[in-house]
């Protein structure tokens, strides 16, 4: 995989840095591509928290309650990552406040992009993202729809922000909830694996933390392998798979389960959700 080469950014602003939006806020503190990033919270000591990272000017809404406007003000892109819920009244509470030219992109699931226009002006340039939990640990895969009326030159800048936590595929807005029964609950996917093996260790006589190392480091190798190889996954499969061997009579008993139905039926499940949610439901 290609290192990405970042486009620098002008100030940032998040509101509502919770957990995605403060993975997001590390990436970039991190980068030091934004020249000045603000966020927003509701805690002093969430804020507190975050005011520790380089080049952030963090707001406590419990102390300052027109924090969220102030931080919008300063800031040429805006990222809204409050609960779904709560973006109609914080995009009217900012809109006034907000630069001319400048950006505003969505963190929020559910809500489309059509949401934003209403509120904003069918003129505002809008992105909606979907990142995952990895970002957390810069390994993000983050979906990226661009709004009507955003320029290839803003969807650069947008692009560069979430490259500083992980990958980006840019998607139109009708694949992101698509998009998220995969890469944004595919962690949880992984992480019931891993819980399953670690079970099924144990039910082998290994004690918890020889089963967890077992388990966990099985699955951080693999993935490492897959990342540094650049070999199919079905090609690195067969590779471990010997003719007649364990593996193979353990892959028949798996492959006889249908995962391939499962994990449709499973993201299909998810996607039904997904629409349930941008629907109000």
């Amino acid at each position: 995989m290609t290192t990405p080469q970042f486009v620098p950014l002008p100030s940032v602003a998040i509101l509502g840095a919770g957990s995605m939006g403060g993975a997001v806020l590390r990436g970039l503190s991190a980068s030091g591509i934004a020249p000045r990033l603000a966020a927003t919270n509701r805690t002093s000591a969430k804020a507190a928290e975050l005011a520790r990272l380089d080049g952030v000017e963090s707001i406590a809404l419990e102390e300052h309650p027109d924090g969220n406007t102030v931080a919008a003000a300063s800031a040429d892109i805006v990222l809204i990552g409050v609960k779904p819920a709560m973006v109609p009244d914080l995009l009217r509470e900012i809109a006034p406040h907000l630069r001319r030219g400048g950006l505003v992109v969505s963190l929020a699931a559910g809500v489309t992009l059509a949401t934003f226009a209403e509120i904003l002006g069918p003129d505002a340039a809008v992105f909606r993202s979907m990142p995952n939990t990895p970002a957390l640990v810069g390994k993000a895969v983050t979906g990226l729809a661009s709004g009507v009326s955003t320029t290839p030159e803003q969807t650069a800048v947008v692009r560069s922000l979430f490259e500083t936590v992980g990958a980006v595929v840019e998607v139109p807005e009708d694949r992101i909830d698509a998009l998220s029964t995969v890469s944004g609950s595919g962690p949880a996917y992984v992480f019931l694996l891993v819980e399953e093996l670690t079970k099924a260790a144990r039910a082998k006589g290994f004690d918890e933390a020889q089963a967890r190392l077992l388990a966990e480091q099985t699955f951080i190798g693999a993935a490492a392998l897959l990342a540094a190889s650049g070999v199919d996954p079905a090609e690195l499969r067969r590779r471990v798979t010997s003719p007649k061997g364990t593996t193979e009579r353990a892959i028949a008993v798996l492959q006889g389960a249908e995962l391939a139905d499962l994990f449709g039926r499973a993201t299909d499940a998810a996607l039904v959700r997904a629409r349930e949610l941008a629907a109000g439901g």
